[in-house]
């Protein structure tokens, strides 16, 4: 697959407890955004933060969540990632997502160099 230098990234914020179709929701867009054949997508995992609800998650061991963020960014050309916005939209209750243009420098499998 090829990948133009001008694309864009795709960040949605969610929570780790979110789920869709008994899965979590992270994996759940990972694996859809996959099918969709979309460049790439890689999921991180924060160890604090707030969102709309201003409600803290947090890793500390005093405050132990089950609710940690999640971020998952995809990256692919924008008529992708439009096309993939609906299906995303079906998926998501809650969160934030955000789109930003994206220069990309280098895309090939390790094997190919």
């Amino acid at each position: 697959m090829h990948l133009p230098e001008d694309a864009v990234l795709l960040r949605i914020f969610i929570g780790e407890s979110d789920r869709y179709q008994h899965r979590p929701l992270y994996e759940a867009i990972v694996l859809k955004a996959r099918e969709l054949q979309l460049a790439g997508a890689t999921v991180l995992r924060g160890p604090m933060g707030f969102g709309k609800s201003s409600h803290l998650h947090t890793a500390k061991i005093l405050r132990l969540s089950m609710d940690l963020p999640m971020v998952i960014e995809i990256v692919d050309t924008e008529e992708k990632v439009n096309a993939f916005l609906p299906v995303l939209d079906e998926m998501m209750g809650g969160g934030l997502v955000t789109l930003e243009k994206a220069k990309v420098i280098r895309y090939q499998d390790q094997e190919k160099r």
